[in-house]
């Protein structure tokens, strides 16, 4: 369901409310004494969320604790909103009065409210979705409230999609509707087919293709204005593993198989922020690529030992079917190259060694001829709580990744998992190159805050915050 961001002018005192804390908000309320007496209590008790009800509506008085920290004050804010959805998940519309100087904030607490909302629902006959279908603001501006919307819709899409079962959203599928969001937001998308991935000689992702019944497809969006701030472009690159058995390395099923639609986070993150980029007209050029197919056991798929030919003409040997994903992302990266781009970032749901070392708390990163690019996305990472955790990238590693029978093999050992197959995507970059490795937070059991339970559409409001600040 959609929640829906909207400025208004004024209140009628009819709507459900929520303040910020002032010293005339017992005035502005027409608060009776025993509500005044009450309301101060709760400001020097601490209290961050004080709830009052007279029958026909809520009054919410925010009193958010302060933070030297802005990012985190930021983030407080958001979580706020998180809290206040669970107390208004039965209305149907609530309206955050705000100051003049007060817009930021009611802006960060709309935000966190509208992505704590979502709830996915598509396959139930019976849906129990929240009530609230509306958030109104005071005292902010139309772009405002509408690049937010943009954003929040863009986070929805993302979440969609990697909740999306593999049953209803295999690679072609993933391909039309990055082309629906296309045609909805302003970007274009062109599909390759499998004969077009043949003759360009991806080797990698049809190596990956081959135990499937379903054919690949490789995407290509791109958002182009008028007059870009870039001379060359940013491209975004996505892992499109729509499914992932493992391949002959089959996986277990408890804990690992079974979330294993998952495995297109990475495409799901860059066709939402491509969204969101295009949605809000960025002034920026941007190309994201996505590379797509599932990864299955039949008795054509490639095998441990194979030797496969990659898009750049590098062999690879391939020891694990299941280190996939970093196959498909290389044939990407080196597609890329044609664009002589300014910067790539490639996301994907690359290790399980990633998730391991920081959870679902952050993102794993590394990067390679981009230390100021690298330090001002994570900057971004801040600002928007998706923070990166920077792993080392030592010469040292690319030993681990050398091969006997080929250039390179797709699997580095036991130690370091995460670094060497960020080690393995490097040897098809000639450009300042970010990898994102989003194993740990892109889809999460229990409940974690706005995010939510299921997919969190992590990665999208980093990816903006980035371009949009970057140019």
């Amino acid at each position: 369901m959609k929640t829906n961001i909207k400025k208004t002018k004024e209140i009628t005192f009819k709507e459900n409310v929520i303040f910020f804390y002032s010293n005339n908000t017992a005035k502005d309320l027409y608060l009776n004494e025993k509500e005044i007496e009450y309301l101060e209590k709760e400001v020097v008790k601490g209290t961050e969320i004080i709830k009052l009800y007279d029958y026909e509506r809520y009054l919410f008085i925010i009193n958010p604790k302060v933070e030297k920290n802005k990012n985190q004050q930021t983030e407080n804010l958001r979580l706020i909103g998180d809290k206040l959805q669970s107390m208004l998940k039965e209305e149907e519309l609530v309206v955050i009065t705000l100051l003049q100087n007060e817009a930021k904030k009611g802006l960060d607490l709309a935000e966190g409210l509208s992505l704590s909302n979502y709830t996915f629902t598509e396959h139930k006959t019976d849906p129990k979705t929240s009530k609230l279908k509306e958030i109104t603001l005071t005292n902010v501006s139309e772009k405002e409230v509408n690049e937010l919307q943009n954003i929040v819709d863009s986070v929805y899409l993302t979440r969609d999609l990697i909740n999306e079962p593999f049953s209803h959203l295999t690679a072609t599928e993933l391909a039309n509707r990055a082309k629906i969001a296309g045609q909805n937001s302003g970007f274009t998308t062109d599909i390759f087919n499998k004969k077009k991935i043949e003759s360009l000689k991806m080797g990698g992702l049809l190596a990956v293709n081959k135990g499937s019944i379903d054919e690949p497809t490789f995407s290509i969006m791109e958002w182009k204005p008028k007059n870009p701030k870039n001379k060359k472009p940013l491209i975004l690159v996505g892992k499109g593993i729509v499914y992932d058995t493992g391949g002959l390395s089959l996986k277990p099923t408890a804990n690992s198989m079974d979330l294993m639609k998952t495995d297109m986070g990475g495409a799901g993150v860059v066709i939402g922020a491509m969204n969101a980029i295009a949605s809000n007209k960025l002034d920026v050029h941007v190309v994201a690529l996505v590379p797509a197919t599932d990864n299955r056991p039949s008795g054509n798929a490639y095998a441990p030992g194979d030797v496969i030919t990659m898009h750049d003409g590098t062999t690879v040997e391939v020891l694990n079917t299941d280190a996939e994903g970093r196959l498909v992302l290389a044939d990407a990266l080196s597609y890329a190259k044609k664009y002589n781009p300014d910067l790539v970032i490639d996301l994907a749901t690359l290790t399980g060694a990633a998730a391991y070392s920081i959870g679902h708390y952050g993102i794993v990163s590394m990067h390679k001829n981009s230390e100021k690019d690298h330090s001002e996305l994570k900057e971004s990472g801040e600002n928007t709580h998706e923070r990166l955790a920077e792993f080392p990238f030592w010469s040292d590693y690319d030993e681990l990744i050398e091969s006997e029978v080929a250039d390179i093999k797709n699997l580095g050992g036991p130690a370091g998992g995460a670094i060497t197959a960020g080690k393995f995507l490097s040897h098809f970059v000639d450009y300042p190159w970010i990898h994102l490795d989003i194993a740990g937070p892109t889809f999460i059991k229990s409940k974690y805050g706005y995010r939510g339970k299921g997919a969190t559409g992590m990665g999208v409001r980093l990816l903006y915050n980035f371009v949009k600040n970057r140019y």
